[in-house]
């Protein structure tokens, strides 16, 4: 579909209709209060030029768009904030600011907003009254309102979904907070495939939390893995499963995302455009919900002759799912800071073989809560994270990844301690006396001492230790117990993929037994 303004958030209502309500002052003003002024208006200024050149973006599709236009309105908002509490401060000035915005929108998306403009809805964001009067608060409004709030009128919200949004709010914080990271890492190869489907992000996200908290390598104790948590039947029925290199494809990100698109519009043709039954589909069987549906007479999912027919996960999950969304959509009524993601997509031609775990070290944290580990294992779900990715592959990142690994990463005394740390053998830590450098616990030199002052003959002196011998990459390897495909990779330095090739192993498992032997192609050491 076309980008348009519509893909970015709405301004609040309240501010629209405080810009209408906060009279001016009409005192004299202080040299103070008049430098105050004219820096809100130099302020509203900058944002002014910074939303029209995100316009221009969007237009154009650029993912920086978007993110652009959103931190613009914050700033509009910070900035008629502080007019409505700064003396003098003449707020019907920034409102021809807003007119501006609103014509050259107004008529670059004539054809979006097709004429005359509906009743006005108020954005649950921001709860205030609307007073009838004032047309500029209403086409702010309307215009700038984003369409992925029309998930709110396809959804029943009641006390359910309250219960579960105070669980995501309490207990369950840290996992929505690590999920919103995760998704807007992968956003741009996963919400193309919802949006194209004509699907609410929201629902994909909510989904995702849910599911795996976003993380790609999530599997169940029951056979379902991914982000999505596709079983591997229905997963085969949408495309997904093993490849011609063995991975699952389950575990790809954008493989997953389109997948379950293509299930939830299926869900939805046959249930009446119903999310909650959908959801329901989803989680507890698409057989069970499809009956339930038809013996309901198409009655809400909350009917109590429905609800009552599902199992108690589908009860729990179906409401939680929506209340992730419900959060995702409306942050600011909770309170909740989410967290800021730079996640434009880039790629790292690697300048020497490395791991998931190495990168994690020398790229640090830096604009990041947690670190990178978590954005680079789902950014790359064919790579072990203990598993070494040869020089000259290429791998994706963000932007701020790839700066960050073109510092630190290559070359410098922050690469060379991760290398030291990665590489580091816990057997070399332990310290193992031999009878060439002590006899019992009294060192040989003592014991040469103590004979020659009993005019005994000295003790032979040691002969010289022979050279270590060079260590060589052995032809093959026995597993033992505790071993996995990535440990032994790390060893002797291989590729994971490369690895399970030559000995006929699939991904993701890379099942080992004790005792097996692996042949040790390609391998560094």
């Amino acid at each position: 579909m076309p980008v348009s303004l519509f893909s970015v958030r709405p301004l609040p209502l309240l501010v629209a209709v405080s810009l209408l309500t906060v009279m001016p002052a009409a005192h004299a003003l202080s040299a103070r209060d008049k430098a105050k002024v004219d820096a809100i208006e130099a302020r509203m200024a900058a944002a002014e030029k910074r939303y029209t050149d995100a316009l221009v973006l969007v237009t154009n599709a650029d993912p920086k768009g978007t993110p652009e236009a959103d931190a613009a309105l914050e700033d509009m908002e910070d900035v008629l904030s502080a007019c409505i509490e700064q003396k003098g401060c003449q707020v019907s000035g920034l409102l021809t600011t807003y007119k501006r915005l609103l014509k050259k929108q107004s008529d670059s998306n004539e054809e979006d907003v097709g004429g005359e403009v509906g009743p006005l809805e108020a954005d649950p964001d921001h709860i205030a009254p609307l007073i009838a009067n004032v047309p500029e608060a209403a086409r702010a409004a309307a215009l700038l309102n984003d369409h992925r709030h029309a998930f709110d009128d396809m959804v029943e919200y009641n006390p359910a979904i309250q219960a579960g949004i105070r669980r995501w709010l309490t207990d369950m914080r840290p996992s929505l907070l690590t999920s919103y990271e995760n998704y807007m890492n992968l956003r741009a190869v996963m919400w193309p495939e919802w949006e194209k489907s004509s699907l609410p992000e929201a629902l994909l996200f909510g989904i995702m939390a849910k599911e795996s908290n976003g993380r790609v390598h999530a599997s169940s104790r029951v056979g379902a893995a991914g982000l999505m948590q596709f079983m591997p039947a229905t997963g085969r029925r949408f495309g997904l499963g093993p490849d011609g290199t063995g991975f699952d494809t389950r575990f790809d990100p954008r493989s997953a995302a389109e997948a379950s698109a293509a299930y939830m519009n299926e869900r939805m043709r046959g249930l009446n455009k119903n999310i909650e039954y959908a959801l329901a589909a989803y989680n507890g069987g698409e057989g069970r919900a499809a009956r339930i549906y038809r013996e309901a007479g198409g009655q809400s999912f909350w009917t109590a002759s429905a609800y009552n027919q599902f199992p108690g996960e589908t009860k729990d999950y179906v409401p939680m799912v929506i209340a992730a969304a419900w959060i995702f959509l409306h942050p600011q009524q909770y309170g909740v800071e989410l967290p800021k993601v730079n996640a434009q997509p880039a790629t790292i031609r690697l300048a020497k073989s490395t791991t998931i775990y190495e990168l994690t070290i020398c790229l640090g944290s830096t604009g990041t809560r947690d670190g990178y580990m978590r954005a680079l294992r789902n950014l790359n779900p064919r790579y072990e994270a203990d598993g070494w990715i040869p020089s000259g592959t290429t791998i994706n990142a963000t932007t701020r990844i790839a700066g960050l690994y073109n510092r630190y990463c290559v070359s410098g005394p922050r690469a060379d301690l991760a290398r030291t740390l990665i590489t580091a053998d816990i057997n070399a830590a332990i310290k193992r006396p031999t009878a060439a450098t002590f006899t019992g616990s009294v060192a040989v030199g003592d014991v040469e001492a103590m004979q020659a002052a009993q005019g005994a003959p000295p003790v032979a002196a040691p002969a010289p230790a022979r050279p270590a011998p060079v260590r060589r990459t052995p032809r093959s390897y026995t597993v033992v117990r505790g071993d996995t495909l990535g440990s032994i990779a790390n060893r002797f330095q291989c590729g994971v993929p490369a690895l399970a090739r030559a000995n006929g192993l699939r991904a993701p498992a890379y099942a080992l037994k004790p005792g097996q032997s692996l042949k040790l192609e390609g391998c560094g050491r």
